[in-house]
């Protein structure tokens, strides 16, 4: 029995978190796989609420959870999203990026994993002012460095695609903290010969994700350019809607989707779940790997499949241009599984 425990969020979060709890609901009574699955309240709603937008309550039971799933927050994300990487040190931010069919990718031949290093950088928040200038810290670590090119290696050797890792970095312009970044990638190459290893500057990188997106296999950057960069590769596969994340350290994890809490839409039940559910994949990947579980891997598997052939099929939300309820299209995933 795995405990999962799931921030609902705010916006649609509430209600792709119902798609997420009918899939792991399936899977219960139709694989043998089980979940205890914990609804936890966290972002816009639990601060007007509580006077916290992460109440110590919600901390408490991710902790004693096996995983976590999030649903998009609204504006209080970062006191959400950003606390949790830092409190439960969950240093890999894995954002992949895939074509899928029916969506408006640049190309149906993308499969690529971007690696960010998800602790330090700009994003420490470490900003003063001084006169009339604002001056910000960039902290780059040795060991924040090797930790997750070492990560981005073992990503690509467990793969099945070109088995290389490209580290985006400005190096030449910041030749301290970003030579320091290269040079710990370069270092751990070393370690993986059966790896290809490239380096490329963060401009570069940014222009041959739209020229040439399907050359990249595993991404490693910093805090900050990842961030940016995996935006853009999301677009690259067409947008958002089928983007997953996961936060990941030593000893937990935390999965959510990209995309944001969409207030624009929120109660009207026609929010795409497929980021979500594919963030759930992604939990029951780590889960396997973590407690060498197949079964993990297999529903996973099957989960991403029953997906893919769904869009395939044409199927689609009505928020991306189909006409289905988010509730419907979900029970075409439930029913598929």
């Amino acid at each position: 029995m795995y405990k999962i425990s799931l921030i609902t969020g705010d916006g649609i979060g509430p209600e792709i978190s119902e798609s997420a709890i009918s899939v792991l609901n399936t899977i219960n009574d139709k694989f043998d796989l089980k979940f205890e699955i914990t609804k936890l309240s966290a972002g816009d709603k639990a601060l007007k609420d509580t006077g916290k937008a992460l109440p110590d309550e919600t901390i408490s039971v991710i902790k004693q959870s096996d995983a976590c799933l999030k649903a998009p927050v609204g504006e209080s994300a970062a006191d959400v999203i950003v606390v949790l990487r830092r409190m439960l040190d969950l240093y890999a931010n894995i954002r992949p990026a895939k074509s899928y069919p029916h969506m408006p990718a640049l190309r149906d031949d993308i499969d690529m994993v971007i690696v960010r290093e998800n602790t330090e950088d700009l994003y420490t928040g470490k900003e003063f002012r001084v006169g009339d200038s604002a001056v910000a810290l960039r902290i780059i670590s040795k060991a924040a460095s090797k930790r997750i090119a070492k990560y981005a290696f073992e990503t690509a050797k467990q793969r099945n695609s070109k088995k290389k890792v490209t580290c985006v970095h400005k190096s030449n312009v910041m030749k301290i903290t970003d030579g320091l970044f290269a040079k710990a990638c370069t270092d751990v190459s070393k370690d993986y010969p059966e790896i290809t290893f490239e380096e490329m500057y963060v401009d570069a990188c940014a222009m041959n994700l739209i020229r040439q997106p399907q050359e990249f296999d595993v991404v490693v950057t910093t805090n900050l350019f990842g961030d940016i960069l995996s935006d853009e590769s999301s677009q690259v596969v067409g947008g958002l809607g089928m983007a997953p994340a996961a936060n990941i350290g030593d000893s937990f994890a935390l999965f959510e989707p990209v995309h944001g809490a969409a207030f624009d839409i929120a109660g009207q039940n026609i929010a795409n779940p497929s980021s979500f559910l594919l963030s759930i994949k992604m939990m029951f990947d780590w889960l396997g790997a973590k407690h060498n579980d197949s079964k993990c891997f297999e529903v996973g598997r099957k989960l991403e499949s029953t997906i893919f052939d769904l869009v395939k099929s044409g199927v689609k939300t009505k928020d991306i241009g189909g006409d289905m309820s988010t509730t419907e299209f979900t029970k075409q995933i439930v029913d598929n599984l």
